[in-house]
This record gives structure tokens, sequence and C-alpha cells, in this order.
């Protein structure tokens, strides 16, 4: 009997972190030891009801939901209204949250959960990394202590925001150069992969048998969803890093080096050569 991958997920949600909740708890080779949140694509106090939103949706209410950070270390807040609407869940028809986050701050849930069980736990970053940033700076040794550190972010090709910057790593450069050079190795999911990842027509009729799960939540989100359309359907780029843990041979890694890219009006956070490995998805 294969023994659940326990992780930790730090996320922005947003559509598609919320998607990559969904399939996390109903993954049975996973078993979430808490949700994390930070400012990303909405507001803090917006990602966090969400998660909660969604938590309580899917029959995860006793998953600990704990705030983060509600801006970036040093730049101005970038959102993503466009593709993720006003509330960050455009479409779900989901009621407010029944319970209110753990107290406390993510940063320091991060460190006791996993110092508590090191070597055990992985954790999948799907937002912009200010929380993890303040955690590996808080507690260095928090890098030996994770099992594996997945991110959904970067790209060894063109960016979503700028031709070179992806959103997560843009929202917040400067924590992702601490995250990225803090001596660990880094599985980068990056738009490389993901935009090959899409919820097409097939995806979605089948999606349909899921009853309320799907009526409620998955299609009308997956139907609002702006962000790189296409005729073969949006891209889920935060379930490609939970699939990946989930799954690991659903992807391959290929080693690469490092380098960090000065910030500047158009050159802010590329990930070009980043990270140590990489992700994509095998041909066939």
């Amino acid at each position: 009997m294969r023994v659940p991958r326990k992780i930790i997920l730090d996320c922005d949600p947003g559509i598609d972190d919320a998607l990559a909740i969904v399939f996390a708890w109903g993954e049975p080779d996973l078993e979430i030891q808490g949700i994390t949140t930070v400012a990303g694509n909405v507001s803090l106090d917006k990602t966090t009801a969400n998660a909660l939103r969604v938590c309580e949706f899917v029959g995860a209410a006793d998953v600990p939901v704990v705030a983060g950070s509600p801006r970036p270390l040093l730049r101005t807040p970038l959102t993503a209204h466009g593709p993720h609407g006003e509330s960050g869940l455009a479409g779900a028809r989901l009621p407010p949250p029944l319970r209110r986050p753990r107290g406390g701050h993510a940063v320091d849930f991060l460190i006791e959960t996993i110092g508590a069980a090191p070597g055990e736990i992985t954790l999948v970053a799907t937002g912009p990394l200010t929380n993890v940033a303040l955690a590996v700076r808080r507690q260095p040794g928090l890098v030996t202590q994770v099992r594996d550190f997945v991110i959904m972010g970067g790209s060894a090709g063109r960016g979503n925001v700028t031709p070179a910057a992806e959103f997560n790593i843009a929202a917040d450069p400067e924590a992702a150069s601490i995250v990225f050079g803090a001596g660990w190795p880094v599985t980068m999911v990056g738009l490389d992969v993901t935009l090959q990842a899409r919820a097409g027509p097939g995806i979605r009729q089948r999606l349909g048998a899921l009853g309320r799960l799907a009526d409620d939540l998955l299609l009308p989100c997956l139907a609002r969803y702006a962000t790189a359309p296409g005729p073969e359907g949006p891209a889920v780029h935060d379930v490609c890093a939970v699939a990946h843990v989930a799954s690991p041979g659903l992807l391959r890694r290929s080693p690469w080096g490092s380098t960090w890219l000065p910030s500047g009006t158009w050159w802010p956070s590329r990930t070009r050569g980043w990270p140590p490995r990489w992700t994509e998805i095998p041909d066939g």
C-alpha cells in the first residue's frame, strides 16, 4: 500500500490554484498538511477566503488554512483580476466561508510544520514566493528539512506578464531571488510546461460527471478563465505542479544551472537558466 505524500500548498487562489486544491484533496497519493495563502492573483483577504471556500466545498474543512504575506517584499502589488475576476474565483458558485483562517502567520506555519517532520513534507508553491522567501530567511535550515520543493512559476521561454516574465515570479522577483538562491533543489514547473496542459472540450465533458463539484466550481471557473486562451481550452497551470508531486513520472525533469537577471523596467524576474531542476511533459 502506497503511503500518501504529505504536502503544504502555498498559493494565491485564483482559479487555477483552486483547481490545484481540488486536485490535491481528491488525489489518494497526497495528504494536505496545510494551505498557506499569499497576495497574488487577488489580495490576501480574497486568496484566503477563496482557499477556505474551496476547502469547505470539497469537504476539506479540517485542513488548516493560514494567511501569509499581504504584499511583495519591496514592490507594489501585482494582481491578475483579468483572468481570475474581481473575487479571484470568477464564475464559481460557492458560498462565503463559514470559518476563519487559523491564527498566526503562514511563515511561522511553514517553519513549524516542516520542522516538526523533517524529510516528510513537500512544499508546493503556486503563487508569488513571498512567504517562502521570508521562511527561508528566518529559518535557513528549512531548505534541508523539506522532502522536496516544487513551484509553478517561471518559464524556460517567454513570459505571460512581459515577454520575459511569468506572473508568479514577476509579482515578487526579490522573493524569487531569495528562494532560488537559498541552496536547495527547486523543481520549476514553468509556462513552457503548463501551456501544454489544457482543459479542452473532452476533458470538460468528462468533468461534467462530477456533479456539483463540476457544476458549481470546475466548469464555470474554466469557462471564465481567461489566461492563455485557445481552441484547445484554458491552461491549468497550478494543477501541473501538484500533479507532478502526486505522479513523479508524469513530467520529465532536466538539470539546469541558475542565473538571476537584475531587476529593471523590462527584464524583472526572468528565469533564464532557472532552476537546478525543471520539468517538461514527455512526448507521447
